[in-house]
């Protein structure tokens, strides 16, 4: 998708003799599903965002000098105003060094309402100056996704990547996805990215239109760090982050029963000041917090220690959960390498993780017990979380990347800049 013709208005009265896909769009050679292309990969140096109106002056007019029929940037802007996720900018990424994002191409949207839906199957909707009414508000679900106008030429043609994966998440998730394509080459271009024909909206057929109708979502699979909810039944093993300050006297409490009460640790031994630079797992049997454990992250590895569960829940296999949470979170936040001090009455305990004692390292004494150096080298998590992702993942609660966040919910807010006077 270089450049193409799905204009911000009509350039002739009838819908059909309008321009599509122009005819020296390259087309693929096989079918590219747009969710099965890795915008990681196919978008690596690229960034989208939401323009202002300095900048949708200056894209519209861009845009003109090789689309013809235009609308006017003030009806663009008034299609933005309504709902800022309908037009999304392009721009390379090395070109924001300072901070300052240059952008060169963009992709329009118009988000329909269910009326708007049937009146651009119709042929009736109005796409040179759309009727706000046919759009939904910042938020609101979509009957449907009309692709209004793209400009990405070149390389910039991978960050309409981006845009699916933005228009992915609430509450656009699953909303199928409109175009036109009224020349061979638009027919090929679209047809090889999964659009089909034989669209009926409301008992309404419009073969003028094409359709991208995505997959389901795929069933969120609950990491185990993140797979205790209040309200378990009695007896459920589960892990949890710690996130606020209660849970981090959940997490002093079982440790206090643990390493001071039973093993006689002094107090400011056990608790000796990394507790709030650390993450913390706790482990539940039903609602009831019966065991912990401390991850402290460095460069190249991460550290995990303070394994503890209750003496009345030894036999819930909890330590085992806890260990297998813990490593697990480390690799989604992309480490390979994990390191630790094990006790040597439990060294086969941490080897059945596939922790080795450290060749060359060094035997450790303190708070009374003798310990050895342990490490456990892995591969990187699939979906490790790394710059060029999703941005909104480094944003979500600790853990809790697989699912969506309030901030994320935050952005369908328009940009109001509240605290600029």
């Amino acid at each position: 998708m270089t450049e193409h013709s799905l204009d911000l208005v009509r350039t002739a009265p009838h819908p059909d003799s309008r321009p599509g896909v122009s005819e020296t769009t390259p087309v693929p050679k096989k079918p590219h599903p747009l969710e099965r292309i890795d915008p990681a990969r196919m978008a690596k140096w690229l960034t989208i965002f939401r323009p202002d109106g300095p900048d949708i002056d200056r894209l519209v007019a861009l845009a003109g000098t090789r689309i013809e029929g235009l609308a006017d940037s003030s009806v663009v802007r008034r299609v933005v105003t309504n709902n800022p996720d309908a037009m999304w900018a392009i721009a390379r990424k090395k070109d924001g060094e300072d901070g300052n994002l240059v952008a060169e191409g963009f992709q329009a949207i118009l988000l329909l309402t269910g009326a708007g839906m049937l009146a651009l199957a119709a042929r009736t909707l109005d796409t040179s100056n759309p009727d706000p009414d046919m759009l939904v508000k910042p938020g609101e679900r979509p009957a449907g996704i009309y692709v209004w106008a793209t400009y990405a030429p070149g390389t910039l043609a991978a960050g309409v990547t981006l845009i699916l994966q933005r228009l992915s998440r609430h509450p656009y998730t699953n909303c199928p996805i409109y175009t036109r394509a009224t020349t061979p080459g638009g027919l090929r271009f679209a047809e090889a990215l999964g659009f089909h024909t034989g669209v009926v909206i409301e008992g309404v057929e419009a073969p003028h239109l094409h359709v991208y109708r995505r997959r389901e979502a795929p069933k969120i699979l609950t990491p185990l760090y993140d797979s205790y909810r209040p309200g378990a039944e009695r007896g459920k093993v589960a892990v949890t982050v710690a996130r606020t300050f209660e849970d981090l006297v959940r997490v002093a409490s079982v440790r206090s029963a643990v390493y001071v009460g039973e093993q006689e640790c002094p107090y400011e031994e056990e608790f000796d000041g990394n507790d709030l630079a650390a993450t913390h797992l706790i482990g539940y049997t039903g609602n009831e917090p019966a065991g912990c454990i401390r991850i402290r992250f460095f460069a190249d590895f991460a550290k995990i220690e303070r394994l503890a569960v209750r003496h009345e829940f030894r036999n819930s296999r909890l330590s085992f959960s806890l260990v297998r949470a813990a490593i697990e979170l480390c690799r989604v936040k992309g480490y390979t390498r994990m390191y630790g001090h094990a006790q040597k009455r439990l060294e086969n305990f941490w080897s059945r993780f596939g922790f080795q004692k450290f060749e060359g390292g060094q035997e450790l004494v303190f708070s009374d017990f003798g310990y050895v150096e342990m490490v456990l080298n892995t591969e990187r998590h699939p979906n490790a979380i790394s710059i060029g992702g999703d941005p909104y993942v480094t944003i979500r609660p600790e853990g809790r990347w697989h699912l969506p966040g309030i901030l994320e919910h935050s952005a369908s807010r328009a940009v109001t800049n509240p605290s600029i006077g």
